[in-house]
């Protein structure tokens, strides 16, 4: 590990608690891209897109603030937060009442491709629950709208290593999970589907946590990418559908190739060690907050991939402006009321399990 500045911090983790969502951390472009107008955002996925659900709905205790941000895994803004704003739209949790009609984020931490949670397998809050909890409230997608998801992650990284050897097996799962997930909002009239594919998680931090093996995982990511790849080329084939790939896994790597190019310092350790309990004084020279989630600069970097990546000639955004938003301002949250974590609770089938919050999860 690389030497840095660090201060103590208590986290004072609840020990028994619903665990929130491991996911990843990516992506680094120029600022600046063109993009559609459109009427809503509607987000799909796991920890590195939520903003707020799994902190609802544990009565504000995870992610735990501070040192996370209100209700997101990173230190500030999340990268859909960013590009929402770059859009001119104000989405609203699906946990928080009323919804607003400029679009919804279902996204949940620790959500798998399939119907459950990747860390509290009882609880109904993956990727699939999560597009029919948004079939319930709209029979009928707005074409006009951006519909986002980024999930796959915790997929892998929760594999036991007894389960490695069926690893392609997973791997198949859960594209046809996502696949089934994007036709499914096909299906309902959605016609703008950004799809985001995974960097390489052999190199987070969680990978060199218990029994994980890097290689391992590096070799999945590269295979859950091109079976994803293959998949969207075949939507890509419908002339109704505008599909819109981030290609995370390349801009991922190199960040941490040439961290200097994009004003980083350190691309292996996490800012916020929860293992020493301690916090970096430099988070935005970090691309990692803690061992899975990147910290809020790199997430504007993400929203600047992500906004990229949009072809629209037509409208013309400009470049990302570094004094658009602070890297670390977020709207504060107030903590949920019973009444709004009974809500997450009743509409995304949320179950209440008991799981330590430690990053190290496999034990021989």
């Amino acid at each position: 590990m690389k030497n840095r500045n660090t201060t103590q911090v208590s986290l004072s983790f609840p020990t028994k608690v619903l665990a929130a969502g491991v996911v990843l951390a990516s992506s680094f472009l120029p600022l600046s891209a063109s993009a559609a107008q459109f009427s809503g955002i509607y987000s799909f996925g796991d920890s590195l897109t939520d903003t707020g659900n799994v902190y609802n709905g544990t009565f504000g205790q995870i992610p735990q603030s501070p040192p996370y941000a209100d209700g997101r895994f990173s230190n500030g803004f999340i990268w859909v937060e960013y590009l929402s704003q770059q859009l001119g739209l104000q989405p609203t949790l699906f946990s928080e009442i009323p919804i607003n009609p400029q679009g919804v984020n279902f996204a949940v931490g620790g959500a798998a491709t399939g119907p459950n949670n990747a860390l509290v397998p009882s609880s109904q809050t993956g990727l699939l629950s999560q597009v029919w909890a948004f079939a319930n409230f709209n029979p009928q997608a707005d074409p006009n709208a951006l519909y986002t998801v980024w999930a796959g992650a915790n997929d892998l990284i929760y594999v036991k290593p007894q389960d490695y050897g069926d690893i392609n097996q997973t791997i198949s799962t859960a594209v046809q999970n996502l696949t089934s997930a994007l036709g499914f909002l096909g299906g309902l009239g959605a016609k703008n589907l950004m799809v985001f594919n995974l960097p390489d998680l052999g190199k987070l931090p969680v990978a060199q946590l218990g029994n994980r093996n890097p290689a391992v995982l590096s070799a999945a990511t590269q295979a859950y990418n091109s079976a994803l790849a293959t998949a969207l080329n075949g939507f890509s084939q419908n002339p109704g559908l505008n599909i819109i790939s981030v290609d995370t896994y390349s801009l991922f790597n190199q960040a941490i190739a040439s961290p200097a190019s994009f004003g980083l310092t350190n691309v292996t350790d996490p800012c916020l060690d929860t293992i020493n309990q301690t916090l970096c004084s430099n988070p935005n020279e970090y691309l990692f907050w803690d061992y899975s989630h990147p910290a809020t600069g790199v997430h504007r970097v993400i929203a600047g991939a992500a906004l990229a990546a949009i072809p629209e000639p037509s409208v013309l955004l400009g470049m990302f402006a570094l004094g658009i938003l602070t890297t670390t301002g977020v709207v504060k949250r107030k903590k949920p009321s019973s009444k709004v974590s009974n809500h997450l609770a009743s509409r995304l089938k949320h179950q209440s399990t008991h799981v330590e919050l430690r990053p190290t999860i496999y034990h021989n």
